[in-house]
């Protein structure tokens, strides 16, 4: 009942035609900051971003993928699958990091907190950084995921690269494009009368 009324409150807007709170808070700067704590992305969105992420590598041709994302979502899927996969949210942004062991394991190392990893080697261990909905890095991994740049190394040079077509070149093929749609006219030879 509470959370309703201040809801009413937030994004109402007087009857003089005022702006609401709700904008108001949004042109802030703490508005700002509320907005990135609200979207940052929890483990269940990585582990769901993850998951499509597999999938679409999953229906592509191995001689297809890219290397640099197949390499890095398969390191993921491993660390997940092992339980090395942590989550940690810190205010404005969300880390995933690799652990050493499972925290179910009960071996010595993994349950005394001496031999435990130190916070000083979080930044080597960081995977991935949520922030504003999105997972950072594997979007950054996943661009261009179906180009195996592999396959286009043994081109000759002048091959390998592509420009883009000048001026001239884009309306000289659309003027094609336009007179491939007219229609065939034909020329009217003069009629010979054969008798």
């Amino acid at each position: 009942m509470a959370a309703s009324s201040v809801t009413r409150r937030l994004f109402s807007a007087a009857a003089t035609g005022q702006t609401t709170r709700w904008e108001r808070l949004k042109k802030s700067k703490a508005g700002g900051a509320w907005a990135c704590v609200y979207t940052k992305p929890d483990k269940t969105s990585f582990e769901m971003r993850l998951l499509d992420v597999s999938n679409k590598l999953g229906l592509l041709s191995p001689w297809i993928r890219n290397q640099t994302s197949d390499q890095h979502m398969l390191n993921l899927v491993k660390l997940r699958n092992e339980g090395r996969l942590r989550h940690i949210s810190l205010g404005l942004v969300a880390l995933t990091f690799c652990a050493d062991y499972d925290p179910e394991a009960d071996l010595y190392e993994a349950q005394c907190s001496h031999l435990s990893v130190p916070w000083s080697s979080l930044p080597q261990r960081v995977l991935d950084v949520g922030f504003a909905g999105r997972w950072w890095i594997l979007d950054s991994k996943m661009k261009e995921y179906d180009v195996n740049d592999e396959e286009f190394k043994n081109l000759p040079l002048h091959m390998q690269t592509t420009q883009p077509p000048s001026v001239r070149e884009v309306e000289a093929i659309e003027k094609l494009h336009k007179d491939s749609w007219l229609a065939v006219q034909m020329e009217n030879d003069q009629e010979t009368n054969i008798s």
